[in-house]
């Protein structure tokens, strides 16, 4: 197979015939643009390994190999399996039986980074989307710990709607790679590309045709010093471990590799880790062998079929972290605090097309103006009236079925049979210690407010570039002429969005005393980012909203504003003017719908935490849960300092 063995000598191998170099160097540039074109199809630019930002030694926690060996579902369909972690998701090619055999993924783990592997496995469905069946969790963390590198663990899969159903199980092995291995590993890929007559070695044509791939002008220059530096044993011969200690020895000094043989990026602009990362994560990907397919942010844009494939082309939507206008307001994405993961928010096609048609565009707009107002409230009323009515409880099951991937409903205190009305189920109670709160023993941290997507912002002024795109908000129109002081003008800002699924009672983000009430009449358009992102409407100054004051010993007054929304029409408070209440108290509820909790801070109050505000500046929610840490006092550190 290839055009000597690699045992010759190097003078041998030197004087080969010219005229068998072309074909040789044609076989090898083949090879790697086979590499490329696999990688292509498996691996879009949008996660490609050259987008991945540089790391420290400290950061580097390693590159884990999970192995998806073997599963067994209760179904007869045919159906795959997604693997996600943090805004990155890979999936296996669609099982034909009941269980299939070894499909991995080559994962990079930073040590403050996600590390929890989530795996989903969904019914295929090719024209629209696949249906979740059952999903599990791996801490990956827990890799590095282990001893032996073939542990296979079984894990069973839960169903998406109930954590007590187990609907399959799957065979998973995981361990992660020393970066003795990483670079051993990435050796061995390379040489048996350029390993014509697959020896296992490289004699010294075929060790000087990959120097000459790999970009480095001044290392082909050298080609026969680097040669006789490699062949330690001088037997002609180059073998995986002496080219994992040249690259290794070369890289300590002037790497020989200058650009990426398989996606043709430029190395050496970072360091020797941040390259060996690179080269590793773009080798895995373009063996296409058994490896599972990149590409994806989320695991339901994996299940997409061609349809959503076709629209996506057709520029009709889009897919992507950011502000949902235009075509990208097809889907919304948010960041899973806990898990660090993108996740994609489960929402009615109908209702995305409907409300981009009504909150987008200046027609939809004056129909607003023209009654449609009137009519929203009218909506509301009335599906208010009926969510307290008896015959409203048998849209429960179908709720949750639709909601199935979200799990809030299975920590609430009362059970789903004893309910009598949806509104009785919708405004259920967690179970005790179901949302521990973050320090309870310190008044200078505070905590999030809801179960919620949060949006946070230094200022009201961040918060207009990177998401509120109504032209007339400002925070007095927020909160009114009567609580607004100038205090407030310049100060922080904190969006808490509840979706339909969401525990939907408010607790205190902080400790002190409630102040006063204030209620503002208004609208009730919806709080969905679709709304908010539009630059034709302004939600949280036009929708009826309660404004309440929080006078606290260590940030100052804070604002908390109570905001109605589409099919929102009651809110109800459990505290009254002059309570005392700690952080994480509850505070009121909303009836059935979507709706929005701000909490405005006086100017340099509170030093919000930096995740919620680098994903803010991303126009990106972040999935948070009461009681999770917000952010804390400036006038306390400033003090201990």
């Amino acid at each position: 197979m290839g055009h000597g063995s690699s045992k010759s000598n190097l003078q041998d191998s030197s004087d080969c015939n010219e005229d068998s170099k072309p074909s040789v160097r044609a076989r090898l540039r083949r090879r790697f643009h086979n590499l490329r074109h696999k990688r292509s199809c498996t691996y879009s630019s949008s996660s490609s390994s050259s987008n991945l930002k540089l790391l420290t030694s400290e950061d580097f926690a390693g590159i884990a190999l999970l192995q998806l060996t073997r599963a067994e579902m209760k179904f007869k369909d045919k159906w795959f399996a997604c693997v996600s972690l943090g805004e990155r998701t890979f999936r296996t090619a669609t099982s034909d039986q009941l269980s299939f055999i070894s499909s991995e993924k080559k994962l990079l783990l930073e040590r403050n980074g996600p590390h929890i592997a989530r795996i989903s496995v969904f019914e295929t469905n090719k024209l629209s989307k696949s249906n979740l069946v059952g999903y599990c969790e791996v801490d990956l963390f827990e890799c590095l710990t282990r001893d032996s590198t073939s542990d296979f663990e079984v894990l069973d899969l839960l169903d998406p709607s109930s954590s007590n159903i187990v609907v399959g199980s799957i065979i998973v092995s995981c361990f992660v790679e020393d970066p003795i291995e990483t670079e051993k590993s990435f050796a061995k890929r390379i040489l048996s590309i350029a390993d014509y007559n697959e020896d296992g070695t490289l004699s010294f044509s075929e060790f000087a045709d990959l120097i000459n791939a790999f970009g480095n002008q001044v290392a082909a220059r050298e080609k026969e010093e680097l040669f006789k530096a490699a062949d330690r044993n001088g037997d002609g011969a180059v073998s995986i471990d002496e080219l994992s200690d040249l690259l290794a020895t070369q890289q300590e000094k002037e790497s020989l590799i200058s650009s990426c043989p398989v996606c043709g990026d430029t190395l050496g602009n970072s360091d020797k880790l941040n390259d060996m990362i690179h080269l590793t994560l773009c080798f895995d990907e373009g063996t296409g062998n058994q490896v599972m397919t990149g590409g994806f942010l989320t695991e339901k844009q994996a299940s997409y079929g061609w349809l959503f494939k076709m629209s996506e082309w057709a520029h009709c939507s889009s897919y992507d972290v950011g502000l949902n206008s235009g075509s990208s307001a097809s889907s919304i994405l948010v960041f899973d605090r806990r898990t660090k993961r993108l996740v994609e928010e489960a929402i009615d096609g109908k209702i995305i097309l409907s409300m981009r048609a009504i909150y987008q565009s200046k027609i939809g707009l004056s129909l607003i103006d023209k009654g449609a107002k009137e009519l929203l409230n009218s909506i509301s009323e009335k599906q208010g009236k009926r969510m307290n009515s008896v015959e409203s409880a048998k849209d429960i099951p179908k709720f949750i079925i639709f909601f199935k991937a979200w799990s809030s409903f299975l920590v609430r205190k009362e059970t789903i049979v004893s309910v009598g009305t949806f509104n009785e189920f919708f405004i259920r109670e967690l179970k005790s210690g179901a949302r521990p709160i973050a320090f309870p023993e310190r008044d200078d941290v505070a905590v999030c407010a809801a179960d919620s997507r949060l949006m946070a912002f230094k200022s009201a002024e961040d918060s207009l570039r990177f998401w509120i795109k109504g032209r007339k908000f400002s925070i007095q129109g927020l909160l009114g002429m009567e609580v607004c002081s100038p205090e407030f003008i310049n100060g922080s800002l904190v969006i808490f969005r509840l979706a339909p699924q969401d525990y939907h009672r408010f607790h205190f983000p902080v400790s002190g005393t409630v102040e006063k009430f204030v209620n503002i009449p208004g609208c009730l358009y919806t709080v969905n980012p679709i709304a908010v992102n539009s630059k034709y409407c302004n939600v949280f100054t036009e929708n009826k909203r309660v404004v309440s004051i929080v006078s606290t010993a260590d940030f100052g007054k804070v604002a908390f504003v109570a905001i109605g929304a589409t099919m929102v029409g009651s809110i109800t408070f459990s505290k009254k003017e002059g309570d005392y209440v700690k952080k994480g108290d509850e505070f009121g509820y909303f009836s059935f719908g979507g709706s929005t909790v701000i909490c405005v801070f006086e100017k340099d109050a509170i030093k919000i935490d930096d995740d919620l505000l680098a994903n803010s500046e991303r126009s990106l929610e972040t999935l948070v849960s009461v009681g999770m840490t917000l952010g804390v006092s400036r006038n306390r550190m400033e003090s201990t300092c």
